[in-house]
């Protein structure tokens, strides 16, 4: 039965994480239960996702929306071909992998800078990469986009001249015009995709300093208290060893 599989996934997927393993096995003994032991099988080979992936499958099964906004970015840059659309698509892209992004995080108490590049970075690759997009809702680990944008351009070649038939200048100068256009596009768009990894980059490292800026701040705190908690064990002390001395005293 697809509707046990699909339940399965749809509740493992969107919990947390920390209780992946066990109700994973109370589902599987269900669809054994059941009479589905194929079912069950496939239930106890889906695999525990990281921490990351939860927050992204988490976002996109309770949205829909989602997967329709980070396909509709990816087409239009598929299509794009001059540089200003790019820049344009590319830039939309930022913002759209940012929100989405804050969005996952929002209910995640003081989420750790590596946990949000790894989020972004997860975004980002769905809009490049179709198979990543197929995976979300079941990812099991952050993913990466290695490449420069969603696909390649490639200009349409010119007709090879019949052999023995002196080519065109016309036709040859074309030819070498559409080259050049396909290099400045591809250029363009690694530009682009540059660009966007670098605002990445550069958000990335300003959470990290955030966070130790964060601990900084922390460590000062324990280290006053660490002094306050001294001076009240050396006031302490001395109470003892007055009433010891008085203890003494009054024995004599």
């Amino acid at each position: 039965m697809t509707e046990l599989l699909e339940a399965a996934k749809a509740e493992l997927y969107a919990a947390d994480p920390d209780g992946f393993t066990a109700r994973r096995q109370e589902l599987a003994e269900h669809a054994r239960d059941a009479g589905e032991p194929a079912v069950a099988k496939q239930i106890n080979a889906l695999r525990k996702p990281t921490r990351s992936a939860w927050v992204v499958n988490r976002l996109v099964r309770s949205d829909p929306g989602v997967r329709t906004r980070l396909g509709a970015l990816a087409a239009d840059l598929g299509e794009a071909a001059d540089g200003a659309r790019i820049r344009e698509l590319t830039t939309a892209r930022a913002r759209l992998v940012d929100e989405l992004t804050r969005t996952a995080l929002a209910e995640v108490p003081a989420p750790a800078a590596a946990l949000r590049e790894e989020v972004t970075a997860t975004f980002d690759a769905a809009v490049a990469d179709p198979e990543v997009a197929g995976r979300l809702g079941t990812l099991v680990r952050a993913e990466r986009y290695a490449g420069f944008g969603p696909g390649s351009f490639t200009a349409a070649q010119p007709a090879p001249a019949p052999a023995g038939k002196p080519r065109d200048p016309a036709e040859a100068a074309a030819e070498r015009q559409a080259r050049r256009q396909e290099k400045i596009n591809s250029a363009e768009r690694d530009l682009a995709h540059a660009d966007s990894a670098l605002e990445a980059a550069l958000a990335a490292e300003r959470d990290l300093e955030d966070t130790v800026r964060g601990l900084e701040a922390e460590l000062a705190a324990a280290r006053q208290r660490l002094a306050g908690a001294r001076r009240q064990s050396y006031r302490a002390e001395s109470r003892q060893q007055r009433a010891t001395r008085e203890l003494d005293r009054l024995r004599e």
